[in-house]
């Protein structure tokens, strides 16, 4: 269902995870031999425009003769298969590949950091705009625009202050004391604000109902990790996979080439055991300055309560626990699955990441 709704996409739909949801609800109430069935079901849940009934129409014709013809050649090739590459490894296999490769795809030929940004009146308009419909084209200024607020987020500093010789806001008390014996105040002193060293710790849900987010939640990771000193990243589906080294490469591309080892990409999702193994293997990342930012739609198949009881065991170390989600910046949503319902009690902030105006808000968020 998210392939087809990425065919939808390139072809103009206005498509978002919403609608890949609603899509797969869906089809638990329709016969999936019948492609009349399938096609009317699918057109209510993708289409809310006449003009874009021709597009869905193609693509849907074009999506239909593929997968029919992709059974009839995979019921003929199944017996020379080898034996010791079980049906599930291998459709899993081709899956995450299919994922990493599209995304590969929609990259530009420049592999390094844009140097140019988009106008002001442009910025604006994308900053607004949901990541699900942003075609090909402006992939590049949306990496741009990710690198700006990923520096603004680093150069955000605490309120303290701490005296300075040089440069910094006037101290009066140390500026008076200084010259109790004098007319005037000539002798001044200065503060400024204390860097204060915060960890972030980063996990990221690559899982299927993810899809149509991750590659600009990991490309926004990405350029934290390219401007922060200390943060650990980490992705989970049905596993948890630490890929900070990954994520250590000069360009976007060369960062899609590395996880293309992580074999664990639009998959199931056990939010859980994922927070159960980064408690089990890496406790020593969090205490009390590090920030932990959850990536997800909350959609989980495993145990709320095994979600509840590891989320806890992180806020009582962390100092800060904040969990994006991209299906918030839909009006209509609530929380109310059962992983995110579990989680909420336990959230020191919950917020939209659907676009790039939610992760600059982030910036009010990052403070112990």
């Amino acid at each position: 269902m998210v392939r087809f709704a990425a065919l939808l996409r390139r072809q103009g739909l206005p498509v978002t995870l919403i609608h890949v949801t609603d899509a797969v609800r869906a089809l638990d109430h329709l016969d999936i031999g019948d492609r009349e069935e399938v096609y009317l079901g699918l057109r209510a849940v993708f289409v809310g425009r006449p003009e874009d009934v021709p597009a869905f129409d193609r693509t849907f014709d074009a999506f239909w003769r593929t997968a029919t013809e992709a059974d009839a050649i995979g019921e003929a090739l199944a017996p020379s298969l080898p034996d010791e590459a079980p049906a599930t490894e291998r459709e899993s296999s081709a899956r995450e590949s299919l994922a990493l490769d599209a995304w590969g795809e929609m990259d530009g030929d420049d592999g390094d950091e844009p140097l140019g940004v988009p106008a002001a009146s442009e910025r604006e308009a994308m900053a607004t705009q949901d990541f699900a419909t942003f075609s090909a084209d402006q992939l590049d200024a949306v990496y741009r625009l990710t690198v700006q607020i990923a520096r603004r987020l680093a150069r955000r500093i605490s309120r303290r202050r701490r005296p300075s010789a040089r440069r910094g806001r006037l101290d009066l008390r140390r500026t008076l004391r200084a010259n109790l014996t004098r007319g005037d105040l000539i002798d001044l002193r200065f503060r400024r604000r204390k860097r204060r060293k915060v960890r972030l710790v980063l996990l990221c849900d690559v899982s299927g109902s993810m899809d149509l987010y991750s590659r600009f939640l990991l490309q926004f990771l990405f350029a934290l990790q390219a401007v922060f000193s200390r943060v650990e990243t980490f992705t989970f589906s049905v596993r948890l996979t630490r890929v900070t080294e990954y994520l250590r490469g000069r360009s976007y591309r060369e960062v899609l080439r590395r996880l293309t080892a992580v074999r664990d990409w639009s998959g199931g999702t056990r939010i859980g055991e994922s927070l159960a193994e980064f408690n089990r293997q890496w406790p020593g990342l969090v205490d009390r300055r590090t920030i932990v930012i959850i990536l997800s739609d909350g959609w989980d198949t495993g145990d709320p309560d095994v979600l509840a009881a590891e989320l806890l065991r992180i806020k009582r170390r962390a100092g800060r626990v904040i969990w994006l989600n991209p299906l918030l910046g839909n009006p209509s949503y609530e929380p109310l699955t059962r992983g995110m319902a579990a989680a909420l009690p336990l959230l020191d902030h919950f917020a939209a990441a659907h676009n790039l105006a939610a992760l600059r808000a982030l910036a009010g968020t990052l403070h112990l």
